[in-house]
């Protein structure tokens, strides 16, 4: 095999040019078979792959500098820089990232997660070259979805100032997770059905220069304003921004994309590729299917089918559920994405109600000031959201719904900790950064029944800036029997205990019972109170215990500095209350990639790990009086 001679990198510029295509088979089966196993990134992956090889051949990396945005399609990056041997371990805990991450290798020259991002760290790499006079090459991969975020528009508005060369590649396969929407995406369709463009430009330049003076006709006709890109390339969007433009070029044509590469090279300005791929090229299932083989769980090859036992509704099935019913007989309600319909819930209700769904593509900034201007028209806007996207979007919460009052419902899906994609999209941040601005309502339900009765609250009993964050995966059955009314501001007192109070905030409640249940191993009754609003605090409850018991333990998903935990330990501070306090959260620090199991015990939240916490708070009371 020929992939066999691929262990180390820069092994791929030893190989014969007439071997690239077969060795492009070969990595595009490796891939499947991996992923078929771990799980991960495949549609995206098997679409650059042919790419990614030219971008390796031509180029001197870690010399040159690659920036891959978003960075769930770098695995064939990986394996043709001597991590081929890794993918065993793809995305488990202490393995191998699915994103680039500089601390794994001189060869990820950007840690990535999050989309938009790569031209703006590419133009920031280039200006920093030319301040020390360093000789090398900047190259930005940014999708055509991606292109649909505000900040991909600033780094290009930026980067036509500049000077030299800086190489932007637009891989442009017509989705990002979901079908791409906006004015962009229809200019690329364009430009697509103009896919002859390059090559009728090579073949006229060729024919040019075997006529006599051709040389000096080619030059005359790269000088006039009205040559024929002018005529192919609707608006000449890049161009007009003062960005060269080369393309479009066919994806898995590998010798096309090595000769445009070179001659990017060469261009002393702001230049962009636009590459045009297929997602899921060369896998038949992920072809027909890309958005479902966007992020898989281990799956067979020969069917495509997932080889996932569902284990129950998740989270994202009941909120879907439930807003449908709801907007059945109010016709006020409204439900926003920024490019995740499938992933959030909302494609049943796009399909129920086009008419009042709106996908903004990857713009969360957006998304919340275009919710506060529906709101503001009398609408009921949902804004469903992961967790670890929505920090995007903090000032316009702050600033745009919160200072107005608008009555603007996020709808927090893929909070707490998420696994295997590790550091980027761990939803770990959203109580703290919620929490200390005014005017917002944070809920988080302790199951799928008290998912729907807080999203029934947040949009027919109540007006303002509301928060319902849940977790990802498969919705918590189990204490049915507790379904008491919302009401504002008010927790709900699960079993009455002595001396110990464990208040838990949402999926944290199954922890708290577990807990209680290896507490009256030792003769400990503890009292259980499922916390139900992170903001505002129960006050009345928590004076409550602080009467009956001496020790409080606080349970919640989230960071502890701006969480919960603080803001109850702050409150019963201030207000002189004789009960100590224990917080179980997670450490002030990113949480890396792997089974959210091994990641709760590993960061000291797991039922274990809250035990021995409150025995040697007891122990220590003990000793100290």
């Amino acid at each position: 095999m020929i992939l066999d001679k691929i262990n180390k990198p820069n092994d791929i510029k030893r190989i014969d040019p007439e071997e690239y295509e077969q060795l492009a088979q070969e990595i595009r089966q490796f891939l499947i078979d991996s992923i078929s196993k771990t799980g991960g990134h495949l549609a995206s992956n098997l679409g650059v792959v042919e790419l990614t090889m030219a971008l390796h051949i031509v180029f001197d990396l870690p010399t040159d500098k690659l920036i891959w945005d978003v960075g769930h399609q770098s695995y064939t990056h990986k394996i043709l820089t001597g991590r081929k041997n890794q993918f065993n371990k793809l995305r488990k805990y202490g393995g191998m990232s699915g994103f680039p991450k500089r601390n794994e290798s001189d060869y990820d020259a950007f840690d990535t997660g999050h989309s938009s991002t790569s031209i703006s760290a590419g133009l920031g790499y280039a200006s920093a070259r030319n301040i020390t006079g360093e000789d090398y090459h900047v190259i930005s991969v940014i999708g055509d979805g991606a292109l649909t975020g505000g900040m991909a528009y600033e780094a290009l508005n930026n980067a036509s100032s500049l000077k030299k060369n800086f190489i932007i590649v637009l891989n442009d396969n017509s989705m990002s997770i979901s079908e791409n929407v906006g004015g962009i995406s229809r200019i690329l369709d364009d430009v697509r059905s103009s896919y002859s463009y390059y090559d009728l430009k090579e073949d006229v330049k060729n024919t040019l220069h075997k006529l006599p003076n051709g040389d000096a006709l080619v030059e005359k006709i790269k000088k006039t304003k009205s040559n024929i890109k002018q005529f192919i390339v609707p608006g000449q969007i890049f161009e007009d921004m003062g960005i060269q433009y080369l393309g479009p070029v066919d994806g898995h044509n590998i010798h096309k994309l090595i000769k445009i590469f070179n001659i990017a090279k060469r261009v002393d300005s702001p230049v962009l590729v636009h590459v045009v791929t297929q997602k899921g090229h060369g896998y038949t299932p992920a072809e027909k299917n890309p958005s479902r083989f966007h992020g898989i769980g281990p799956f067979d090859i020969k069917t495509g089918k997932s080889l996932s036992v569902g284990k129950g509704e998740s989270y994202s099935a009941v909120f879907s559920r439930k807003i449908c019913d709801i907007a059945k007989n109010d016709r006020s309600v409204v439900a926003i994405t920024a490019a995740m319909p499938d992933g959030t819930g909302l494609d049943k209700f796009k399909k129920w109600f086009p008419d009042r769904f709106f996908d903004v593509g990857i713009a969360e900034e957006h998304a919340v000031t275009f919710s506060a201007g529906l709101a503001a028209g009398g609408m009921k806007p949902v804004f469903a959201v992961y967790s670890s996207f929505l920090q995007r979007a903090f000032d316009q919460i702050l600033h745009d719904v919160c200072m107005q009052q608008l009555h603007v419902v996020f709808a927090i899906d893929r909070a707490g900790l998420v696994g295997s994609d590790g550091e980027t999209h761990q939803g770990i941040f959203d109580l703290s950064f919620l929490s200390v601005i005014p005017n917002m309502t944070i809920i988080a339900p302790k199951n799928g029944w008290e998912l729907e009765n807080a999203l029934e609250f947040a949009l027919e009993h109540f007006y303002g800036p509301i928060a319902i964050r849940y977790p990802r995966g498969c919705a918590y059955t189990g204490l049915s029997e507790y379904v008491q009314p919302i009401e504002y501001g008010k927790s709900e007192l699960i079993h009455e205990g002595s001396h110990i109070c464990l208040m838990a905030v949402g999926n944290m409640m199954e922890t708290a019972l577990t807990t209680g249940e290896r507490l009256k191993e030792y003769n400990i009754d503890a009292t259980i109170v499922n916390a139900r609003f992170v903001k505002p605090i129960d006050e009345d409850m928590i004076c409550d215990i602080a009467d009956e018991h001496e020790l409080l333990v606080t349970l919640e998903e989230n960071v502890y500095t701006g969480g919960f935990g603080e803001a109850v330990s702050r409150y019963t501070q201030m207000n002189g209350l004789s009960i100590r306090t224990l917080g179980i959260a997670l450490p002030d620090d990113y949480i890396e990639h792997g089974n959210v199991d091994i990641l709760k015990h590993e960061a000291g939240i797991d039922a274990e790990a809250v035990f021995d916490r409150i025995m040697e708070t007891i122990a220590d009371m003990k000793n100290n009086g």
